[in-house]
């Protein structure tokens, strides 16, 4: 692992920046530490989910994704680190800047590599800027910005970042960017099985759930779901099967392998859970989510998805259904349903603001991009505010 220079003191001595090539340069068990010390802490920042990532091929230099993990120490400890990746492309974000691209091109200007603080192919809200205080963050980032002037890099992007990350932006002057998500949330776990749940909707809502229910009963489909180590090989072997076709069918490669997965079997499995549709007895679908029993009120992600059956109402029972229903029966109070769609706010998904900060090294566009975003930011806005309107609880219009 290589040693930077200090880019910030602290009361006593210099930080001791150090930058890895690799996730294997990095100390696991302290990174995991750090991480169970942040506020909005995911599975998907684990050292081993980010191991995978890399030793599978699915995020590496020949992907697009090269990895340059900082660092910073005090005192002889971890107090701080980023796991930061060199694009060469903006595939497996979903936060869009394609456009920001292109610009740069028409004016003869390389946008690539830029600089990535993210989860690769991941969009889940979490902590990237890991730190134990304020001033220990603050340090991160002026570390990783000085790199990036050093190296002559485009532009900055912390993708999905938790709330102490967008300060520690804010105050070092970064834009801020604006997305919209959709999260069911159990508030003080109010709902005490899947039927008092509907009872908290209004009353289109809940007949429409009902009725999809309904179709997929009818069409003679039944589910069962594994946890972790119960996932079977051969569940893994058929989940990828109709995760790998999901992707085919829109005419792309999927991101990730199946030794990722086989890795998350071996290394994570008590964050995995598995729903399995069966028709006379066969599978037909599967819906892998995440699930982090520690995060605060026990949270539960929505990721992957696929079918090698076509019945009508599936995809809604099998990715937003069954895992609410496990979701109130094993006392989680948060399921975040991922990127975009506006179709799960009618199975109770709230919207939600998701954020990301930028910094642009060229000063003409840093201020065209700044006043991009303000325009976007008040869209957002509005966006939500309309979509507060059209809540499907009752009693919430």
């Amino acid at each position: 692992m290589k040693e930077m220079k200090s880019a910030a003191k602290s009361d006593a001595d210099d930080y001791v920046i150090r930058l890895a090539q690799t996730p294997d340069e990095l100390d696991a068990a302290a990174w995991d530490a750090l991480l169970a010390c942040q506020d909005h802490a995911t599975p998907f920042m684990r050292h081993a989910y980010l191991h995978a990532l890399h030793a599978s091929g699915c995020a590496t230099p020949a992907t697009g994704w090269t990895p340059r993990f900082f660092t910073l120490e005090h005192g002889g400890g971890l107090v701080a680190g980023c796991a930061l990746y060199l694009k060469s492309h903006s595939r497996g974000e979903y936060v869009f800047d394609q456009g920001w691209a292109q610009a740069y091109a028409r004016h003869g200007l390389a946008y690539y590599p830029k600089a990535l603080a993210a989860v690769p192919f991941t969009p889940v809200p979490g902590a990237r800027l890991l730190a134990h205080s304020s001033a220990d963050r603050a340090a991160l980032l002026a570390a990783v910005l000085q790199w990036c002037q050093a190296h002559e890099i485009s532009s900055l992007h912390l993708l999905f970042a938790g709330a102490q990350d967008l300060q520690a932006c804010t105050d070092a002057g970064l834009l801020l960017r604006h997305t919209v998500q959709f999260h069911w949330t159990n508030p003080e776990r109010r709902y005490a099985d899947f039927e008092a749940f509907l009872a908290a909707l209004s009353h289109d809502k809940r007949k429409k759930i009902r009725q999809e229910r309904r179709k997929v009963e009818q069409a003679g489909v039944r589910f069962r779901w594994a946890l972790g180590a119960d996932i079977t090989e051969s569940d893994w072997d058929f989940f990828y099967r109709c995760y790998e076709r999901t992707y085919l069918e829109h005419g792309n490669a999927p991101y990730l392998n199946r030794d990722f997965f086989a890795r998350m079997a071996k290394t994570m499995p008590e964050h995995w859970l598995l729903f399995v549709a069966e028709r006379n007895s066969r599978p037909i679908a599967t819906s892998l989510i995440a699930v982090d029993a520690q995060a605060t009120g026990a949270a539960a992600y929505g990721r992957y998805w696929g079918a090698i059956e076509r019945v009508d109402c599936l995809h809604f029972e099998a990715c937003y259904y069954q895992p609410l229903q496990w979701c109130i029966a094993h006392g989680y109070s948060r399921f975040e349903g991922g990127a975009q769609g506006e179709h799960k706010m009618a199975r109770a998904l709230l919207p939600v603001q998701a954020s990301s900060a930028h910094w642009i090294a060229e000063p003409a566009f840093a201020s065209a991009i700044d006043n991009y975003l303000q325009g976007e930011t008040q869209a957002v806005g509005d966006y939500l505010a309309d979509l507060g309107q059209h809540s499907p609880l009752r009693g919430s219009a």
